[in-house]
């Protein structure tokens, strides 16, 4: 079984067990952390699409650690001009284990 969630404007394919990392959450360390967003639902037996969302399923996981990517060296350059500048980013991502995938079903 395995679902498709939005969040942070993303979506992302889990299955129970899975280690995902998101944008950064406000949720703390060992928190919770609930995503109702599903878009898609694929069990034994069958699929589900949402319109745009499916009512009723949810995506439960625990926050493991909040940490920051790997640099991104963006670099602008102007020839003729004597104009350079160099910069770098690292994005905070929040690193999400996925406990329980439920259906909304009885």
């Amino acid at each position: 079984m395995y679902a498709i969630i939005e969040t942070g404007g993303k979506q992302y394919k889990v299955t129970e067990g899975d280690t995902i990392a998101v944008e950064k959450l406000p949720q703390q360390q060992g928190e919770q952390v609930v995503f109702e967003r599903v878009l898609h639902l694929s069990t034994d037996s069958g699929a589900k699409i949402g319109k745009p969302y499916l009512e009723g399923c949810t995506v439960i996981g625990t926050v493991m650690t909040h940490e920051k990517a790997k640099k991104v060296t963006i670099v602008k350059y102007k020839s003729r001009k004597n104009y350079r500048r160099e910069r770098g980013h690292r994005q905070w991502f929040t690193l999400v284990k996925i406990e329980k995938i439920q259906t909304g079903e009885a």
